[in-house]
């Protein structure tokens, strides 16, 4: 799934907005190059006293002091639930201005990601969820398509691909 996605960014680099939930890097492994990580990446440092950020290393540990300001506020670069997800202003406007917003893997459970699909709605934008199971959320989207994201998404990027669709 995450190969499928890489291709489709790199086919339409200026008109998809990969937007995950995930810390993970899969989408950036699976060829993709601009990724919006709303909970931030476990790759990633934050000092929680200066708010610098910088590549995390291999182990963290409570003693590593911030490279920037020296202090011992050093955690991994994730939103903890009841923090404010990062980047909402860019996946804001990303919303109001996408033709089709495409859900994939979510539970549609937590929010702000779980208003995005009514965000994008009552901006008049094509909505798709691709989910194993229908979200809490699915009764919001135009179509629903369900199976294993490892299937579902590569059928729906080859199906958007194919000449003449696109």
């Amino acid at each position: 799934a995450h190969m499928a996605l890489g291709q489709l960014v790199k086919a339409w680099p200026d008109d998809v907005t990969l937007v995950t939930q995930n810390i993970d890097d899969l989408h950036e492994k699976g060829g993709a190059n601009r990724v919006i990580h709303m909970h931030g990446q476990l790759s990633r440092a934050l000092c929680a006293g200066c708010g610098a950020r910088w590549d995390a290393p291999p182990e963290m540990h409570t003693q590593d002091r911030c490279p920037d300001c020296d202090a011992r506020a050093t955690r991994p670069d994730v939103v903890w639930f009841g923090e404010i997800p990062y980047h909402m202003e860019l996946i804001g406007a990303a919303l109001a201005q996408a033709e089709l917003f495409v859900a994939i893997g979510t539970s549609g459970s937590v929010y702000p990601a779980a208003g995005f699909v009514a965000e994008a709605r009552a901006q008049g934008v094509r909505t798709l969820e691709l989910n194993l199971t229908p979200s809490d959320t699915a009764g919001a989207f135009d179509a629903v398509r369900l199976g294993p994201a490892t299937e579902v998404v590569p059928a729906w990027v080859a199906q958007v691909l194919e000449p003449g669709l696109g």
